[in-house]
C-alpha cells in the first residue's frame, strides 16, 4: 500500500493524489484528513495499524505538511517515505496562518488556532534515522517553504532537486517511475 498524505488545507482528491492513484492504481490510499494535527495523525496511525494487521507493506508519500506527517510516521514505524517539498518546521511556517482558513480543494472553511500550531511541535523529528529510507523531492522555486530546511534535516537522503518549480512541485508526475523504483527497493511495490 502507498499512503499519500496531502498538505495543509488540501485534500486526498488533489492533483498529486490523483496522479499517484492513476499511476499506482488500487494500491494507493489518499484519505482527506482532518485539519487538526492530532486527529490527522490519529487517522493515519489507524490506517497503518490496519495495514500491519493485514501484513501489508506500506510506503508513505507526503507533500508539504503531509511530508511532515510522513516523516513522523516513517520514524515511528520504520517505513520508507517520499517527501515532496516537505514542511519540516510547520509550527513556524503555519503560525502566520491562524484564523479562518479555506480548503483549497472544496472551499470548506475551518478555524486554524495557535493551539493547532503549537501541537505540531510535539511531533517534530530533529534527527531522522536511516536517511536512505527517504526520497526528498525539492524544487528551489518553492514560494511557500525554503527547500534548504529539508536539505539540512536530511542532508544524506536520496533526492530529486530541481531548479525553479514551485510549492506544488511542477511536473511531479514525471518522477512517478523513480518513486516506484524507490518503493520497490524498500519492498513496497512488486
Amino acid at each position: 500500500m502507498i499512503l499519500y498524505i496531502h498538505g495543509f488545507a488540501s485534500s486526498g482528491l488533489g492533483a498529486k493524489a490523483r496522479s499517484v492513484r492513476e499511476y499506482f492504481g488500487e494500491r494507493v490510499l489518499a484519505p482527506s484528513l482532518p485539519y487538526i494535527p492530532e486527529l490527522a495523525l490519529d487517522t493515519l496511525e489507524q490506517i497503518l495499524a490496519q495495514a500491519r494487521r493485514l501484513h501489508e507493506p506500506v510506503g508513505l508519500m507526503g507533500s508539504s505538511l503531509g511530508g511532515f506527517y510522513a516523516l513522523r510516521l516513517a520514524e515511528r514505524h520504520g517505513l520508507p517515505a517520499v517527501l515532496i517539498n516537505p514542511s519540516v518546521r510547520p509550527w513556524e511556517t503555519l503560525a502566520a496562518h491562524t484564523g479562518t482558513g479555506t480548503n483549497y480543494y472544496d472551499g470548506a472553511r475551518f478555524e486554524w488556532t495557535p493551539r493547532h500550531v503549537e501541537s505540531l511541535a510535539r511531533y517534530r523529528v530533529d534527527a531522522p534515522s536511516a536517511r536512505e529510507r527517504y526520497l526528498l523531492m525539492l524544487q528551489t522555486g518553492d514560494e511557500v517553504l525554503d527547500y534548504r530546511e529539508a536539505l539540512r534535516l536530511l542532508p544524506d537522503a536520496p533526492r530529486i532537486l530541481e531548479e525553479g518549480g514551485d510549492h506544488s512541485f511542477r511536473g511531479f508526475e514525471r518522477h512517478l517511475p523513480r518513486i516506484e523504483a524507490f518503493f520497490r527497493r524498500h519492498g513496497v511495490t512488486g
